[in-house]
């Protein structure tokens, strides 16, 4: 039976502890139970969840956001679940072609209390023509620009139909590297990237 798997996007959700909110690991099955991913390297994270849920049914989930993440353990260091690991490797900001042009002012808030260095952030990319596409990670490519980190980690994944047009608009407003991306209030953020998103599909 297929359950109902809710990322939970907010930073303030009491249910979760914030250092996961943070890090967008938190998730609530069937409206009830409830799932946390905290991150403990660059390939694995650590699972907390209640026993009625299928734990491999939300890790896949999980993983659609953070494919790099490849080993998953449980409270007590056993571990639960294991794909292949992922080819990830350095790449710098400066050769990013994002395929968005607005970021959030309070993500950025929120991103920027726990990434460190770029060594904390793993964008997920594409190649489109030989460029370097990011297909998510844009609130934390922002972020490395404003705090000058030169190289961030990079891993390929499969692209969406959607993302070439993506690019394409993103070029059409001279967005070309992540320091070309806006930033906007939550509000405008909501309004201007949703109108695009709405338009286009």
């Amino acid at each position: 039976m297929s359950h109902k798997i809710q990322r939970i996007n907010e930073y303030d959700d009491i249910r979760f502890p914030r250092e996961v909110l943070l890090e967008h690991g938190a998730f609530l099955i069937d409206d009830k139970y409830k799932c946390s991913f905290k991150i403990t390297s660059k390939n694995t994270a650590m699972v907390e969840f209640d026993k009625e849920i299928n734990i491999e049914e939300v890790i896949d989930e999980f993983r659609f956001y953070a494919e790099h993440i490849t080993k998953f353990y449980d409270i007590n260091n056993k571990l639960i679940k294991s794909f292949p690991d992922i080819d990830i490797f350095k790449v710098s900001i400066k050769d990013i072609q994002p395929s968005q042009f607005y970021v959030d002012e309070s993500k950025v808030e929120s991103v920027s209390s726990f990434i460190k260095s770029g060594d904390n952030i793993f964008i997920p990319l594409t190649k489109i023509n030989d460029e370097l596409v990011s297909l998510d990670g844009h609130t934390r490519l922002y972020l490395a620009t404003k705090r000058d980190y030169k190289q961030v980690y990079g891993f390929y994944t499969q692209e969406e139909d959607y993302i070439v047009d993506f690019v394409l608009e993103a070029k059409r407003r001279n967005v070309l590297t992540p320091y070309d991306l806006t930033i906007l209030t939550h509000d405008e953020y909501k309004k201007k990237w949703n109108k695009f998103c709405n338009d286009f599909f």
